[in-house]
């Protein structure tokens, strides 16, 4: 059983779950990229790379206090579709609640099976490097113990 996912990620899951041909979760993830926010330049820096991806990922986080709001961008179409439905589906989500995400999701969408290795590799890295910035807001916020 899979745990449960915030609503906007669960939408998207499903969005992909309707299209069981490879070719039309490419276009999927072409519409996403192109709903993508451009980028700032300035934020492309070494810090905001995401490691392990044959493409140039970038991933920023602004934290309020108390949610998440991702920006990101990619050199490639393919992969900044993936940037996009993960901002899509994580922004506005609490610290607690994106680290509480996991990445099973990957495997519902089928996206798995439909993106070569290295590319399936790539997603991961960008959701693991979100939950990271996840992961340091939580820290940064949490009350420390005496």
């Amino acid at each position: 059983m899979a745990a449960s996912l915030p609503p906007t990620l669960e939408k998207i899951v499903q969005r992909f779950q309707r299209r069981p041909d490879p070719k039309q979760r490419y276009q999927q993830l072409l519409w996403y990229a192109n709903k993508l926010d451009a980028m700032d330049e300035a934020a492309k820096t070494p810090e905001n790379r995401v490691h392990g991806c044959v493409s140039q990922v970038y991933i920023t986080a602004d934290f309020d206090g108390e949610k998440i709001t991702y920006h990101g961008d990619s050199d490639a179409q393919l992969v900044k579709g993936l940037v996009a439905l993960l901002i899509e589906g994580l922004n506005d989500l609490t610290p607690t609640e994106i680290l509480a995400v996991e990445p099973d999701f990957i495997e519902r969408m089928g996206l798995n099976v439909s993106l070569t290795p290295s590319r399936a590799n790539g997603f991961y890295n960008i959701f693991q490097t979100m939950k990271k910035k996840a992961m340091g807001f939580q820290l940064a916020t949490a009350p420390s113990e005496v």
